[in-house]
């Protein structure tokens, strides 16, 4: 069962931006990426809020999640957000175990 977390990080002036850019320049993303259960950590710039940087973040399952939350990288990114005076924002997903209805798919035009 994965979780995926949407983490919504806000600034002033470019900030948020900024912290995305050293999480990747400092490889703090890339060392994130590579922990065990790690499926997908990606950044998104909003084009109708220029101030707020979205981090889409997924894990296999809770132990993998708890596992990076007590890592030491957890101090690594909280020092980036504190530097770059950040307010965070989350949103937590479950997998939708129903799968796409048939509705949405043609919506969607989704190939079955």
């Amino acid at each position: 069962m994965s979780i995926v977390v949407n983490l919504y990080y806000t600034g002033k002036n470019g900030a948020a931006r900024a912290f995305a850019e050293e999480m990747t320049s400092s490889k703090i993303a890339d060392r994130i990426r590579a922990e065990e259960g790690n499926e997908r950590y990606e950044y998104y710039f909003s084009l109708s809020d220029p101030e707020t940087v979205l981090l889409i973040d997924s894990w296999t399952d809770q132990a993998a999640l708890d596992a990076h939350h007590a890592s030491p990288l957890m101090a690594e990114i909280t020092a980036l957000r504190e530097k770059y005076r950040l307010t965070v924002r989350a949103e937590r997903f479950l997998p939708d175990t129903g799968g796409i209805p048939d509705k949405d798919k043609e919506y969607l035009k989704i190939r079955r």
